[in-house]
């Protein structure tokens, strides 16, 4: 579904004996329900999980916060589902992805109106946030006329543009931050970072190539590094906005050339002596537009750059390759074919450093996927050009 597709879809109602319209708002690329009614404080925690599993969902004119209570009651009831015992780990990531699927069609279904009136997005419910930044920051400047959206996504779109805001401090930028835009992978994961801020680089690199930049951290930590020159791409416009915004605030603009490409930038770049990837690490389907940063169906981002590195390196040129093994735990991918791809790809193993996780859920005993979180490694692979290729 494109954007224009998007832009063009609505929902409807009937209320006060009158059918009423409005614009479908989804950053999550959630399809516009087919049947709303409206729904106020008075409405039981169970009557609208009822509903929302038939497929009804829920317009809001109660209070702001009866909405968030509610919603938190639908969690409630949707999360009670037990882990299936004896599962294997590939079994349980895929369990685990349908009841996220399931909790998210579920909550999506309480939904709350937007006005985009006067030059500013609120909503018009008691007690109700300010809203303006952060819708702004995902849509763009307002528009004239109302639209509905997920209470969910609406929270989500508000928690985002309080990263955005304020940023994440980056220990390997000297603890500066980065900012990162909605619905660009935010750098809260720092290992990856401390990876390419610690590696050492090939001899005298002068062009080093930063593949699917996001926030453009990784761009940052070799221009601080000094490398002289770093083309940083991807394929998102809010991604190329981002990284350009971060490294001006970081003041490695002049090093750093931000441009729109799919993988490798043009040819007439010619090689580099570096290259850096650092490509969703789960060989999965992603259920919603956000989650291309985490999931990449058939490993088609690593394939690609796997396939396309051999030629765009120099003679004595280094590819990095930051991926955890996450997939391998999951029973999704195996090291054979990791290093299966590598050598097809004219590539050689020239070392590699490796980094436990620090985040929480490593240590959450309480997640699904707990057993392969505790066992995860993640690791800056050292690449060059095989001899004689």
């Amino acid at each position: 579904m494109n954007e224009q597709q998007a832009e063009q879809q609505t929902v409807a109602w009937d209320e006060d004996g009158t059918t009423r319209t409005a614009r479908w708002r989804s950053e999550s690329g959630a399809r516009p329900p087919k049947r709303v009614r409206t729904a106020d404080d008075r409405m039981t925690a169970d009557a609208a999980y009822k509903l929302a599993c038939e497929g009804t969902a829920l317009l809001w004119r109660g209070d702001f916060h009866g909405a968030r209570q509610l919603l938190s009651a639908l969690a409630r009831r949707v999360d009670r589902k037990p882990a299936k015992p004896g599962a294997t780990p590939a079994e349980s990531f895929h369990l685990h992805r349908q009841a996220l699927s399931r909790r998210a069609r579920v909550l999506g279904m309480l939904l709350v109106p937007l006005e985009s009136g006067d030059g500013a997005y609120t909503v018009p419910l008691r007690r109700a946030p300010e809203v303006h930044g952060a819708c702004e920051a995902a849509y763009g400047p307002p528009d004239a006329g109302p639209s509905v959206l997920a209470l969910r996504e609406l929270l989500g779109l508000v928690g985002a543009f309080e990263w955005q805001r304020k940023g994440v401090p980056v220990p390997a930028l000297d603890g500066e931050r980065v900012h990162p835009a909605y619905g660009v992978f935010s750098p809260v994961r720092g290992e990856y970072v401390d990876l390419v801020a610690g590696a050492p680089l090939p001899p005298g690199v002068g062009t080093a190539f930063d593949i699917g930049t996001g926030t453009g951290v990784l761009a940052a930590v070799l221009a601080r590094r000094g490398v002289r020159r770093v083309v940083a791409t991807d394929q998102d416009p809010r991604a190329l906005d981002c990284a350009r915004a971060n490294l001006e605030r970081l003041g490695v603009r002049g090093t750093v050339d931000v441009v729109p490409a799919d993988l490798f930038p043009d040819a007439a770049e010619g090689r580099a002596g570096l290259v850096v990837c650092n490509p969703p690490w789960v060989p999965a389907k992603p259920t919603s537009p956000l989650e291309h940063a985490v999931y990449d169906p058939g490993s088609g981002m690593l394939r690609g750059f796997l396939g396309g590195l051999a030629e765009r390196l120099t003679e004595d040129g280094e590819g990095w390759l930051i991926l955890s093994d996450l997939a391998e735990h999951l029973g999704l991918r195996t090291r054979e074919e990791l290093l299966g791809w590598i050598g097809a790809a004219g590539l050689e193993v020239a070392g590699r450093e490796d980094i436990r996780p620090r985040h929480p859920r490593a240590a959450d005993a309480g997640d699904p996927l707990h057993a392969a979180r505790a066992a995860e490694t993640t690791s800056l692979w050292r690449l060059r050009r095989a001899a004689g290729d």
